[in-house]
């Protein structure tokens, strides 16, 4: 029995110690500091779409006005404000025209656009109108006007 009570003796002082150094060092740390940044980017504005569509007789001077219905789309991921919109007789990104024949936009006049200022939703729209009329201008030989395209050009801010 001595060496069984020997061996139990050694077994419960070194389990003893374990625990002794084992409980010291789980006592132990470090210090530490940290700080983290990061960014992110907001979106940008998308360009709002527009279509358009008309009735109304053919163009002639002083006669019959069309009528166009325009439709203002925002295409983006969040709310626009739309608070102008303008319409001009010219070419495409506004810039001047002349149909061939001399026919010009200073042949035509283009009423005000008709629409609420407003926010457009994503994904939304909103309509409007605005009327086209050739104007008779005595005295200029209007010809070149005759089957000519006219093209409309919308701008939304």
């Amino acid at each position: 029995m001595g060496k069984v009570a020997g061996r139990k003796k050694r077994i419960i002082i070194t389990t003893a110690a374990l625990v002794a150094l084992g409980g010291g060092a789980a006592i132990a740390y470090w210090t530490a500091a940290g700080v983290g940044d990061t960014t992110t980017t907001a979106g940008t504005s998308t360009n709002f779409t527009i279509t358009s569509t008309h009735t109304g007789g053919a163009l002639s001077p002083d006669g019959p006005v069309q009528t166009f219905t325009f439709t203002v789309a925002n295409p983006g991921t969040g709310v626009q404000k739309l608070t102008n919109i303008t319409a001009a007789v010219a070419g495409t990104n506004g810039a001047a025209w002349t149909a061939a024949g001399g026919c010009s936009a200073a042949d035509f006049t283009v009423g005000t656009p008709s629409f609420t200022p407003t926010e457009i939703a994503a994904g939304a729209s909103i309509t409007g109108t605005v009327t086209l009329q050739m104007i008779d201008r005595p005295g200029v030989n209007q010809d070149g006007c005759k089957a000519a395209t006219v093209p409309l050009h919308f701008s939304a801010s």
